[in-house]
């Protein structure tokens, strides 16, 4: 059985030319897999911003404590003695009275405060005055009724 040469070829070419089609179509549909789908027009949207809210409000012992700290610092850095003697009579108007006790918290553990001998607010500003050093904060601030301050606790910086 003897075939012919002509057959064999238009075989052979057959069997070539379907594995070509098979190889393009398979290119064809791997681009249209790895192609990302055309992405949407861009819209400009306008974005509002809401207001920032506000900062919550001091409280009067918040507001007390930092103006405090500010005639404390004052006292000690005054360039003269009736600068200072000034921010003291303006420190002095914030109190009930001259006599405010003032305590210096000079040790704490475990809630368990150790003071410094109690002084009065007038005390304290002559000190500052004197020094010229405010090594303290204020740690707490007792307010009465009227809004002055009836009572002051330090610390050490």
């Amino acid at each position: 059985m003897k075939q012919s040469l002509f057959s064999l070829s238009l075989r052979k070419t057959m069997f070539v030319a379907l594995l070509a089609m098979m190889a393009m179509g398979a290119c064809k549909s791997k681009k249209k897999a790895v192609a990302p789908p055309p992405a949407p027009a861009p819209k400009e949207e306008v974005i509002q911003q809401a207001p920032p809210a506000p900062a919550p409000a001091k409280s009067a012992e918040e507001l007390a404590a930092e103006r405090l700290e500010n005639f404390f610092n004052s006292v000690s850095n005054a360039s003269s003695v009736n600068a200072a003697n000034q921010t003291i009579q303006d420190a002095l108007a914030m109190f009930s009275n001259q006599e405010t006790p003032v305590l210096i918290v000079i040790h704490e553990e475990k809630g368990i405060k150790d003071y410094d001998e109690p002084t009065t607010i007038k005390r304290y500003l002559e000190y500052l005055k004197d020094t010229k050093k405010n090594l303290n904060y204020i740690s707490d601030i007792r307010l009465d009724a009227s809004g002055k301050v009836s009572e002051l606790e330090l610390k050490r910086k």
